[in-house]
């Protein structure tokens, strides 16, 4: 039976990337590129190939993998596996460059910034402390060849072949033999007679001082050279200066070369090392002190290395997110981070934070998530979205935050494109009705049929025609002005997605109805889209044959068609809904919600209607929902329709002072109590998971948002417009439609649902008991507001649960 030696090295589990050798330690070691064989992950591998009659070396070499592998600091090159075998020694450490190589190539890349070698030195001079006052020993070789840098771009403090022992045991240093190390040897060295007094750090500070120089100026040609300090910073120069003096005692330990450096003003005072320096420390850091910290990053960012960034910022924002309960401060850095990874490593190493992210029930987690969206929607793929994102982001529909709400409705402009058609036709557009319909906020119900109006090319045909026709005509009723507006430029909008007859015998009846709307702004874009939708007819009317062209998109699937760009654009929103939202989050005293985002209260019986007020317009924004008036004396051409698709939509602004809000948004407190009573008429009292699909329960819009009101009469002499002869055969006896603007009809017919359209006129009758039955349910509902305030302020006093029993 044969017995085959096994091959160390064959057996070894890293290999040798065949590549020439990028270089060495100074002496006898080579550098190598190589892998792991498993998992093909980089390392540097340093070969020491052993010769005959080279017994010297061969011991240096040995001494050397024994103290790889004993000394352990993170400045220090780290190994990770060693082999010696009778002819070759290998030492395994992590993937690492020369410093040498590495400024030569940064260099041709632009240079290496200040803040880069400061922190480099700082490195190796914590390396060489921890040597000489922690273990005692003396490195002797400190030179830029014996220095190394990562993939982070940290300095490491390698060439370990000639370290000796500080306390005289073990013998003296090794004898080096080779000239281009010995040029960096301290000039009291050759003072063989031993009456130099100096400190077991001075020869390796005299080294450093060679390095310092070497770093700003190129190859130390010869020791004479160090008199000039030539590129060397100001700030750095009395420093170095006391590292090559002539006199060894008075070069300072390598602990108190750092505190000279790190002192205000010094070399190693800036933010860059400060940042490093808390990363270095930061599981030992408070709390409060990591929110701090991480707030402030992403404004330093900017100027940091970009493989400092993606190396040794990134994984200590990943861990701070997983194990050190970070929260969404480490949300703006860690995104500003993934801008540095390719979409690789973004799969890899952010989505899978980012979907673990959306699960929690941190408001503030939530709110910054849906607001930075834009950032990382791209590389979510369609089954995460809608197994893992989707299912969580729906929930913030139900929000008692408003703000949440509101950025809820706006991120699924980004969604929609990669929702698959359950969560799409129907989970969505459940959500989306019940925000329409019942939101006690005027700007997020806006907000919804904005988004609707985006969104409408990607749902089914089936979906569009149950649902668009019915939403945009629901919002045409809502007291709030810019959701009416809202209304119109969806219908707008998605103008191909409509037949002929739907144009004709459903879309114009209500634009016609808000020709005579109380906001000019909405009277303006009904009169806008009626000239639209108009001119296609009449264009069918001339050509018939135009028809199949005109409704080719109606019938289609869904596709991105008109919103295929949806995920651009950043400014969808109508202008002010985040003004407005951040107002009610802030609850400023000098601020009044009331008199922006809640409809406006019915007019008493005897007090004159005031003018409606019109939409506020935040003043960073200029495009409103007012648009330029058009000349009323040029024809419209037949591409008018087109032309909607451009129609402003208002600009998009970031919530403000998220953090800033109270934890639970339902109690209302910070909300005037006018404005809850305001909107107490068209809430529903039912939970909204009950019922769906039914809108004939309480907060129809025949109950809370239409009240008539008595209107002004006018002065005397006023003829109203139906005296006039208006080129009739006689004077009309119907009254102005003008001369009750001031209020919005009490009785318009709505649509129960989206999926019926309910477009006959309803019986006189049945309006007026709806009417009447709604009076009366509000009457009782205020009888039964007044009752409990009246308890409370009953049960207010000094013996009220909490308060001091007063003597």
């Amino acid at each position: 039976m044969w017995f085959f030696a096994r091959d160390p090295v064959r057996d070894f589990p890293f290999e040798l990337i065949p590549e020439p050798p990028e270089g060495g330690l100074p002496g006898p070691w080579a550098l190598h590129r190589g892998r792991k064989k498993a998992t093909g992950s980089p390392v540097s591998i340093f070969v020491y190939d052993v010769k005959p009659g080279a017994e010297e070396q061969t011991q240096v070499a040995k001494a050397a993998f024994k103290r790889f592998k004993t000394l352990r600091h993170p400045n220090i090159l780290a190994y990770i596996d060693g082999l010696e075998t009778e002819k070759c020694l290998h030492v395994v450490t992590e993937a690492v460059t020369p410093l040498g190589i590495y400024l030569k190539a940064r260099v041709e890349a632009g240079g290496l910034k200040e803040l880069e070698i400061s922190w480099g030195l700082h490195q190796i001079v914590k390396a060489l402390s921890f040597l000489v006052n922690d273990c005692s020993l003396i490195h002797n070789n400190v030179c830029m060849a014996a220095v190394f840098v990562d993939r982070a771009g940290e300095w490491k403090l390698g060439g370990l072949d000639y370290m000796y022992s500080a306390q005289g045991n073990g013998g003296g240093p090794p004898r080096k033999g080779i000239p281009e190390l010995e040029q960096y040897d301290p000039p009291e060295l050759a003072d063989s007679s031993g009456r130099v007094v100096r400190e077991k750090w001075s020869a390796d500070m005299w080294r450093l001082g060679c390095l310092i120089w070497e770093v700003f100026n190129g190859p130390l040609p010869r020791a004479a050279a160090l008199r000039n300090p030539g590129k060397i910073p100001k700030t750095l120069v009395p420093h170095y200066c006391e590292l090559v003096g002539a006199n060894p005692k008075v070069r300072p330990n390598p602990a108190r070369f750092l505190q000279n450096c790190q002192a205000p003003g010094g070399f190693m005072s800036n933010r860059f090392v400060e940042t490093n320096l808390f990363l270095e420390e930061i599981q030992i850091k408070e709390p409060a002190e990591k929110q701090k910290f991480f707030q402030e990053l992403s404004k330093s960012l900017d100027a940091f290395p970009e493989d400092f960034c993606r190396h040794k910022v990134l994984p200590q924002l990943l861990t701070a997110f997983e194990f050190g309960n970070a929260g969404a401060v480490v949300l703006t850095p860690l995104f500003k981070v993934g801008k540095f990874l390719s979409a690789e490593e973004y799969q890899q190493k952010i989505i899978p934070v980012v979907v673990k992210m959306f699960s929690s029930t941190d408001r503030a987690m939530r709110i910054r998530l849906l607001q930075q969206m834009e950032q990382f929607i791209q590389y979510l793929d369609e089954p995460t979205v809608n197994t893992q994102i989707f299912p969580h982001v729906v929930h913030g529909f139900l929000d008692t935050n408003p703000a949440i709400r509101e950025q809820t409705v706006k991120s699924m402009l980004l969604l929609a494109p990669k929702l698959n058609e359950a969560n799409l036709n129907v989970e969505l557009m459940k959500h989306f009705a019940r925000l329409q319909a019942k939101d006690e906020q005027g700007p997020i119900r806006c907000n919804t049929t904005v988004c609707l109006g985006k969104i409408g090319s990607y749902l089914s045909a089936s979906t569009r025609h149950r649902v668009l026709t019915s939403a945009f005509s629901r919002a045409t009723k809502d007291p709030f002005a810019a959701s009416r507006v809202a209304g119109v430029l969806g219908f707008a909008a998605t103008h191909n997605l409509y037949s002929m007859n739907d144009c004709a015998q459903k879309i114009l009846p209500v634009l016609c109805g808000l020709t005579v709307d109380p906001e000019k702004s909405v009277r303006d874009q009904a009169f806008k889209a009626i000239r639209s939708f108009l001119s296609k007819l009449e264009s069918v009317s001339e050509d018939p044959t135009q028809l199949e062209e005109v409704e080719k998109d109606v019938h289609a699937a869904s596709s991105p068609g008109m919103g295929g760009a949806a995920a651009s654009w950043a400014g969808w929103a109508v202008t002010g809904v985040s003004s407005l939202t951040s107002k009610l989050i802030r609850s400023h005293p000098t601020t009044a919600p009331t008199e922006t985002n809640i409809p406006q209260r019915p007019t008493p019986e005897g007090v004159p209607a005031p003018a409606p007020t019109p939409v506020p317009a935040t003043p960073t924004t200029s495009g409103h929902w007012e648009t330029q008036e058009e000349d009323k004396d040029t024809a419209e051409d037949s591409s008018a329709a087109d032309r909607w698709d451009d129609e402003d939509w208002g600009s998009l602004e970031e919530a403000e002072s998220v953090l800033a809000q109270q934890d639970d948004w339902s109690t209302g407190g910070q909300v005037s109590r006018a404005s809850q009573v305001s909107n107490s008429d068209h809430k529903s009292s039912k939970s909204p998971e009950s019922d769906w699909s039914s809108w004939e329960a309480e907060g129809s819009w025949e109950q809370g948002w239409q009240e008539p009101s008595s209107q002004e009469p006018p002065p005397d002499g006023t003829r109203l417009a139906s005296e006039y002869n208006w080129g009739g055969p006689e004077s009309s006896d119907k009254g102005d439609p003008f001369a009750t603007l001031s209020a919005r009809p009490s009785t318009q017919p709505r649509p129960d649902s989206w999926g019926e359209d309910n477009w006959e006129g309803l019986e006189t009758d049945s309006r007026q008991v709806k009417a009447e039955l709604a009076r009366k349910k509000r009457e009782e509902r205020r009888r039964e507001m007044e009752a409990k305030r009246a308890e409370r302020k009953v049960a207010k006093g000094p013996m009220k649960l909490g308060a001091r029993k007063l003597d």
